[in-house]
């Protein structure tokens, strides 16, 4: 049985380094968000004849809309984000549109002010909060007559803000290569994947109680390097059938559900290795009390 968990340290610094450049994309580039979560105009267009995306954007800007957000839908169709527009602006676009391009068929509009989007983003953050506190709570308690219960809970709470953020900081890159925005697919995909990982991390832990309860005196290390190879196939083919899923879903379904299933796919991949190496090792790290190794600078000192 190879040790996994005697590497603990060079896990963790490879987590370290994910996030941190999930951090930075998210500094760099943010999320764009969408109208559920701004103000604004959302029309979606249908042409007679093939338009080009960049010269859609040019003619926007011709006619005032230099802001606009064009996202092209797997279908040919275009979603147009513009500023709120009344009844009166969004036909003068269209027939705008019509004139130097080909007619145009209607196929959604959206408007939301202000106040909605504000309470949408609360909504959201308050969900995500209660989210995190509720399942911390919850391990706590479930490992409550293991020693130093916490630590489950903890170590299962860094686990998914570890695949969340990296969640994030990839949508980020792709919101800013192809103008995707945050909607409320990217948060119902936030919400799966902290699920999604909870669920993976919790059944190694529940592996690694069956394990500790098993032996009179046992080495903590050993049982978890025990406990991860016995889940090891298990939490990977799970993870591959779900992300084959998400594949088939972004392929086939498109544009409606693509921040839903671009998150799923990089919360499992991102969720699977946290759950089989960093919460684990975050229990050995607490347990021997081993934080000062993840510090390279003062390790070097002393």
């Amino acid at each position: 049985m190879h040790n996994l968990i005697a590497k603990r340290t060079k896990f963790v610094s490879i987590s370290a380094l994910l996030l941190i450049a999930a951090l930075v994309a998210l500094a760099v580039f943010g999320l764009k968000s969408g109208i559920e979560f701004s103000s604004g105009s959302q029309l979606t267009l249908s042409f007679e004849q093939n338009v080009e995306i960049s010269d859609l954007k040019n003619e926007l800007d011709n006619l005032g809309y230099g802001n606009a957000i064009v996202q092209e839908t797997g279908e040919g169709n275009f979603i147009l984000r513009t500023e709120q527009l009344t009844p009166e602006d969004k036909n003068a676009l269209k027939v705008d549109l019509a004139n130097v391009f080909s007619a145009n068929e209607e196929l959604g509009f959206e408007n939301v002010d202000p106040v909605i989007a504000k309470q949408t983003t609360r909504t959201a953050a308050i969900a995500v909060s209660v989210a995190a506190m509720g399942i911390l709570l919850y391990i706590t308690w479930a490992f409550r007559r293991m020693p130093k219960p916490l630590h489950y809970g903890s170590g299962a709470i860094i686990a998914l803000v570890h695949d969340a953020v990296i969640a994030l900081g990839v949508f980020a890159i792709v919101g800013a290569i192809l103008n995707w925005e945050i909607n409320m697919m990217f948060i119902i995909g936030i919400l799966a994947v902290i699920g999604y990982s909870v669920n993976n991390t919790v059944v190694i832990f529940d592996r690694i109680r069956e394990n500790l309860l098993k032996e009179e005196k046992p080495d903590f290390e050993q049982v978890i390097n025990r406990s991860i190879a016995e889940s090891f196939s298990r939490s990977l083919n799970t993870s591959i059938t779900t992300i084959i899923v998400m594949l088939a879903l972004l392929l086939f379904v498109g544009s409606n559900i693509q921040n839903f299933a671009v998150v799923m796919i990089v919360g499992i991949t991102a969720g699977t290795f946290s759950s089989l190496f960093i919460a684990p090792s975050i229990l050995v790290i607490w347990e021997r009390n081993e934080w000062s190794k993840l510090l390279p600078m003062r390790k070097t000192e002393s």
